[in-house]
């Protein structure tokens, strides 16, 4: 890498390990603990990147953004931060940052990201535009339980920052209680529609005749949200593909939600193909609470610090309990977790909620069974002929598409290859010795599969 990086964080760890790492790929390094001392660099024009926090002492990396943006166009800035929540992610896109990564981050990841920044900027001078516009002051994050650092949120944090601000529809997709209408009222609320009304409309809301007209004109110019599209009729669902046929330039922007799986029932003939088209221009599909279980602890603590504003007392959880809780399969997902948090704010005999409280809680909630570590017993074959037989049997006596074999393949051999790598910290090396297979074919199926490979070196 070639260039002058400044990079600003609080800090003085991660900035030393910045500085030694971007010094020994080539690079020049400013760093500071200080927001006032970048933006006096930034003025100065010095600098090719940007990498920064978000909480600094004296300012804040997100709200610096559009300043940033204004006074040099054409530089890069790429946000770290903490605050690993979706509204951290959709404020530094809506700030033009090059990138966003959350912390703890991988240091590898971030020096490629870093020389992708630099090559753009070499490539490309001046080729980004500024947006002072930002977002205001919406629902506060703190509020949100869209927070979490596990992949599977990260993924889903850049997704909905990407498309927040084009005019796709967009089909939500996910379990009872994931927080399907959250994602939906953050489109909105960060999007540069947020000045106008935003509309939720029920299956019940859009059977009589004229309720989707009277939905669309709710909304003006805003955004419409049909919430549990699943449950349409095949009679609203012929409306409402008409209706949107006929959709005027300055119509709202569409946000569908469905609970289930719209592509199967479109399958199954259950739900119009060219509705499903309509509505799924960008789909978002929301992890279940069992897919993130990483995130548990930081959730619980937010609910219970919400049960806190609401006039309970003070609790924490044991650490022991915190992993009773990441054991649990949590049919009910967040929902469930907060209801079950609320519980125990309420009940616990101490301030700190032990193990056998929330095992008591837990057997209120749902049947033992049902936890991750009853599956231990259960052979991969077993629950691979369990997915294929319900493949099979969505097909309704119909054959499916041919290439069968090689998809089952490699649906198998993709997360195979993805959690051999993950445990081994990106080893490729030890990774093909672990599966067995030579280190030349493991890098060709990484090509293949399009997996992503970092080595694993975490900083706090």
């Amino acid at each position: 890498m070639d260039g002058t990086v400044l990079v600003a964080d609080d800090d003085r760890t991660i900035r030393t390990v910045l500085t030694q790492a971007l010094t020994r790929a080539g690079c020049r390094v400013h760093a500071t603990g200080s927001m006032v001392t970048l933006m006096r660099w930034v003025d100065e024009g010095r600098g090719d990147v940007v990498i920064s926090d978000v909480v600094m002492p004296d300012g804040n990396g997100l709200e610096a953004l559009p300043q940033i943006v204004q006074r040099r166009p054409n530089l890069p800035v790429i946000v770290i931060s903490a605050q690993n929540t979706i509204m951290t992610a959709i404020q530094a896109a809506e700030g033009a940052a090059f990138d966003y990564l959350p912390k703890p981050f991988d240091l590898p990841d971030l020096m490629k990201r870093t020389a992708q920044a630099l090559e753009r900027k070499r490539l490309r001078p001046g080729a980004r535009e500024g947006n002072e516009s930002g977002p205001t002051d919406a629902d506060d994050p703190a509020d949100l339980p869209l927070i979490g650092h596990s992949a599977a949120m990260q993924t889903l944090y850049r997704l909905v920052a990407r498309v927040v601000n084009t005019d796709l529809p967009v089909l939500i997709t996910g379990e009872s209680g994931t927080g399907k209408s959250l994602i939906a009222r953050a489109l909105h609320d960060y999007s540069d529609r947020q000045a106008e009304p935003i509309t939720v409309v029920g299956p019940d809301d859009l059977t009589p005749a004229g309720g989707v007209e009277t939905a669309m004109r709710r909304a003006g110019n805003g955004t419409v949200v049909f919430d549990g599209v699943d449950d349409l009729d095949p009679d609203v669902q012929a409306r409402l593909s008409r209706v949107i046929d006929r959709m005027a330039p300055d119509s709202p922007r569409l946000v569908a939600i469905s609970q289930g799986d719209l592509a199967t029932a479109v399958a199954q003939g259950a739900f119009r193909d060219d509705l499903y088209y309509r509505l799924a221009g960008v789909v978002v599909a929301v992890p279940s609470l069992r897919d993130r279980l990483d995130d548990i602890a930081a959730l619980s603590d937010h609910f219970l610090a919400c049960a806190n504003r609401d006039g309970r007392p003070v609790r924490r959880f044991s650490a022991d309990a915190t992993e009773v809780l990441r054991g649990f399969a949590w049919p009910g997902n967040l929902r469930e977790l907060e209801n079950l948090v609320n519980r125990l704010a309420a009940t616990s005999a101490s301030d700190e909620i032990s193990v056998a409280e929330v095992e008591m809680a837990l057997k209120g909630a749902a049947p033992f069974p049902a936890r991750v570590a009853d599956l231990a017993d259960e052979r991969l074959s077993d629950a691979v002929g369990r997915h294929l037989q319900r493949y099979f049997d969505l097909h309704q006596g119909t054959l499916p598409p041919p290439g069968l074999y090689q998809r089952i393949l490699r649906e198998v051999e993709l997360p195979l290859i993805q959690i051999t790598l993950d445990v081994t910290g990106g080893n490729q090396a030890r990774s093909a010795e672990l599966l067995g297979i030579n280190r030349n074919t493991l890098r060709k199926k990484i090509t293949e599969l399009e997996i992503e490979v970092t080595r694993r070196r975490k900083l706090m």
